[in-house]
């Protein structure tokens, strides 16, 4: 993570401790976590900030030296907090106490035997922890490795332990071996293998992705994803799931047989995954320009050309029809998608949209689900409880809303407001049925000879939002409409080649790497 230089989880409801590593990264310049429920002290940052927002959180304590000098309002709306640049006095400090009396030696044996009863109830309480640890440990060893790699300890998926000479053996290639001590750990050589749903991709085992050089690309309310880089040089995506439902392996089997034989070119394709009864991960392929979210509303700041209108009419009509296909495809299931945002849209190299996270309701907890996916942020769901066949063409329309005014649907951050729907009022408020500059991404560019185009578009996009399920667009007339805008620009292939060229050659990890914002 030392690459990371902003980070910004504001409005997430994330709870617990900053961790103390965030303090020791040394590109790091930006730091928001307002609006969260964070507990316990700040660290001491080892770098100066260049912005930095604590607000709103449960902290206590000193706030850091290195601190001091920062705006009052960073630590605002943080009742545990004291001194400077707050007007809060600390308590005098244990350490600056006088220290208490010492005990008269009358004492001494009482206090001895409290320190000895203490200390046996200590070890009492270790080992019935360990003896606990060691009956609930029935999963395999996911490793061979002496130490943890990046992406087990990022990912918190650990080995067993292992007697020296296994893993010496191990480090020289004895598979026979390794085949026996996965059957011996429980469960057999099954448990501890991917599950392959493609045919058409390069095969590897569990063990080699977490032995691969890893780094985080983003962490969401089910759980972080990460780039694992194979020793073949091959990129993957290891997405791992914490809340998901308790379905058995074979349920969760023939629900990721069903996602595995989509095939779509904008659809990312679900190459491999991992069951076990706690956690899931789902392997898939790795897209070089990050997610649509990155590119619409991180470019800037990051110093990169902004997505013109050319681009973003493809993407739309890839998003249409890769969304079109998961109706046809997966009839069975009422909002095929279920999470259509624009952090769930990944882009290639020539930014063709990869729609991700697609047919999971079935298996994400049902509280969970409702708490954070789209189709429960609809007005169907908000007023009557249900979803319908065209929730997911009202999260289109949300999209397409984003995507033309690059307005972020702040819902995908703060559980419980409704601000999808405060967006297409903001939309509805300006919008007269023509052209309005205000309305409209500036960072567009050029948009000469197209306005006519972009109108046409906010237009399907507001009637994919219309709150009444009845009135609202089926998803194929909504496709239909799509594909039949144009680009209307005399000089867009030289436009486009340019944007491309501009971008080209530049790492890959893009805003994703340098910058997270969940």
């Amino acid at each position: 993570m030392g690459w990371l230089k902003k980070i910004y989880l504001a409005q997430n409801k994330f709870t617990g401790e900053i961790p103390i590593s965030l303090a020791t990264l040394p590109k790091l310049l930006e730091l928001r976590v307002d609006g969260n429920q964070f507990t316990g002290k700040i660290p001491e940052f080892e770098h100066k900030l260049h912005m930095l927002n604590l607000s709103n959180n449960a902290f206590i304590g000193h706030i850091p030296e290195s601190l001091t000098m920062m705006d009052p309002k960073v630590f605002q709306g943080n009742k545990g907090l004291c001194g400077k640049p707050l007007e809060t006095v600390c308590d005098t400090p244990i350490n600056e106490l006088p220290p208490p009396p010492k005990p008269s030696s009358s004492r001494t044996p009482l206090v001895i035997m409290a320190v000895v009863t203490a200390l046996t109830v200590v070890i009492i309480i270790g080992v019935i922890i360990l003896v606990n640890r060691k009956n609930k440990n029935k999963q395999p060893p996911l490793g061979l490795e002496t130490k943890p790699s990046s992406l087990q300890k990022k990912t918190g998926i650990r080995e067993a332990d292992q007697s020296r000479r296994d893993r010496q053996q191990s480090s020289h290639g004895n598979g026979s071996r390794l085949g026996k001590k996965m059957d011996t750990a429980g469960g057999g050589v099954e448990n501890t293998k991917l599950s392959f749903l493609r045919e058409d991709r390069e095969r590897f085992e569990l063990q080699d992705l977490l032995k691969a050089s890893a780094e985080i690309l983003g962490s969401g309310c089910f759980g972080a994803s990460y780039k694992a880089v194979l020793s073949s040089g091959v990129s993957m995506v290891v997405k791992r799931f914490k809340q998901m439902n308790n379905e058995g392996r074979e349920e969760f089997q023939e629900h990721m047989n069903r996602l595995g034989r989509l095939r779509h070119n904008n659809l990312l394709p679900i190459v491999a995954f991992y069951y076990r009864k706690e956690e899931k991960l789902l392997v898939c392929d790795f897209a070089e320009r990050g997610s649509l979210a990155v590119n619409l509303h991180g470019n800037q700041s990051l110093g990169k050309p902004s997505l013109d209108w050319p681009t973003r009419l493809k993407i739309v009509k890839g998003v249409a029809r890769g969304l079109l296909y998961l109706h046809q495809d997966l009839p069975g299931l009422m909002a095929p998608h279920g999470h259509l945002k624009s952090s769930n849209v990944l882009l290639t190299k020539n930014f063709e949209p990869l729609l991700t996270d697609y047919g999971l309701i079935p298996m994400i907890d049902q509280v969970k689900a409702q708490e954070h996916m789209v189709a429960y942020k609809s007005p169907e769901y908000l007023q009557h409880r249900r979803v319908t066949k065209k929730t997911d063409v009202w999260g289109l329309g949300i999209l397409i809303l984003e995507i033309l005014t690059g307005k972020f649907p702040a819902n995908n951050l703060q559980n419980g407001n409704k601000s999808e729907e405060d967006l297409v009022s903001w939309v509805n408020l300006g919008f007269q049925g023509v052209w309005a500059p205000g309305l409209f991404d500036k960072e567009m560019g050029k948009t000469s000879h197209c306005e006519g185009q972009i109108v046409s578009l906010l237009k399907i996009g507001l009637s994919c939002c219309e709150p009444d399920v009845e009135k609202r667009l089926e998803i194929g007339v909504a496709v239909e409409k799509i594909e039949e805008l144009k680009e209307q620009q005399g000089d867009s292939e030289d436009f486009y080649s340019t944007y491309v060229s501009e971008t080209d050659g530049r790492s890959s990890k893009g805003a994703s790497t340098e910058s997270i914002d969940v």
